[in-house]
């Protein structure tokens, strides 16, 4: 049987609508484990500091780091915490180009959503969002992790790991006291829905990351857990009434997407548009990625099909 582990939370408020930037130790045997490293920031910095310091520990104490995934509210703290202590760091293989700022697999990534912005009919407004990709690929271009990074699958622990890609294509969740408790990463957020971020594989196809986010939404259901830790917000108790939440709210979105095709809304950017109306500028790469997103699930499901017309995807109903 698992022995039970602590997990004691980080939680640094953020200006933003997800509420708290969240990481944790877990107090595992004689290990200290930090899962997720919030960003690179004093306030938490000093949030971990003293944390560590409430228990009587120090940054030399921490045993080793894990990460639910890449993205870099995630992974802030990791140079600073390996220059004072060179610990292992674990990750999901997908994660690693992406730590490491690898330049061939970023510059996939542009090409990537060149074509993909491209074949959705997104015109000016997805070249303007390629011309800021590449000014972020520019300003950190420094900001890559500073030492290896082993596969997950090497992390010595009594916890069950478990992929549950969509929101990222390397999240994890990890699993601990008899699968009662999971650190999800941004799978389940109390407040709000997680996206489903549009992304490539290694080779440049595009992942249909809102399906893998339904799936992994599913999974976790049926174990199921009765605490989730996420990344931002509350930790949640109500798991599976919240699970069940977002799935139907993924179900009810397509639908309003239906209807959309049906009143001649043919191409993802015409629908995101339609949809989301002055989001589609100010937030653009997130309302492609749900419209792409629930555009899949409808295709998925035998509700939709799409046809390219001069180099851009046009959708229509089936039935």
């Amino acid at each position: 049987m698992q022995e039970n582990v602590e997990i004691i939370p980080i939680m640094v408020d953020t200006p933003s609508n997800l509420k708290t930037t969240n990481f944790y130790l877990v107090k595992e045997g004689s290990r200290i484990i930090l899962v997720d490293a919030g960003w690179n920031h004093k306030t938490n910095w000093q949030a971990l500091l003293d944390k560590l310091d409430q228990y009587g520990w120090t940054i030399k104490d921490i045993d080793a780091i894990v990460l639910t995934h890449n993205h870099i509210d995630h992974v802030g703290l990791i140079n600073q915490i390996i220059a004072l202590n060179d610990v292992p760091i674990y990750a999901q293989e997908h994660a690693i180009p992406r730590l490491k700022r690898d330049p061939a697999f970023f510059n996939m990534r542009v090409e990537f959503y060149t074509r993909l912005y491209e074949e959705m009919g997104c015109g000016k407004e997805g070249e303007r969002q390629i011309n800021l990709l590449l000014e972020k690929m520019r300003l950190n271009e420094g900001m890559g992790i500073h030492t290896d990074i082993k596969k997950i699958e090497a992390f010595h622990t009594i916890a069950e790991i478990i992929h549950t890609p969509g929101h990222s294509p390397d999240q994890i969740a990890i699993l601990y006291n008899q699968r009662q408790d999971a650190l999800v990463g941004d799978l389940l957020i109390q407040h709000i829905s997680s996206n489903a971020l549009v992304e490539p594989d290694p080779n440049g196809e595009r992942l249909p990351t809102l399906l893998q986010h339904y799936d992994s939404l599913q999974r976790i259901r049926e174990i199921p857990i009765k605490r989730a830790f996420s990344g931002h917000g509350k930790i949640i108790e109500d798991v599976v009434p919240l699970i069940d939440k977002r799935l139907s709210g993924i179900v009810n979105k397509s639908e309003k997407l239906k209807d959309l095709i049906a009143e001649g809304h043919l191409t993802a950017a015409d629908i995101a548009q339609t949809y989301y109306k002055k989001l589609y500028e100010t937030q653009f790469s997130l309302v492609m990625s749900e419209i792409i997103g629930h555009l899949d699930y409808l295709e998925d499901k035998g509700e939709v099909g799409k046809e390219k017309k001069g180099g851009i995807w046009h959708y229509s109903l089936i039935g």
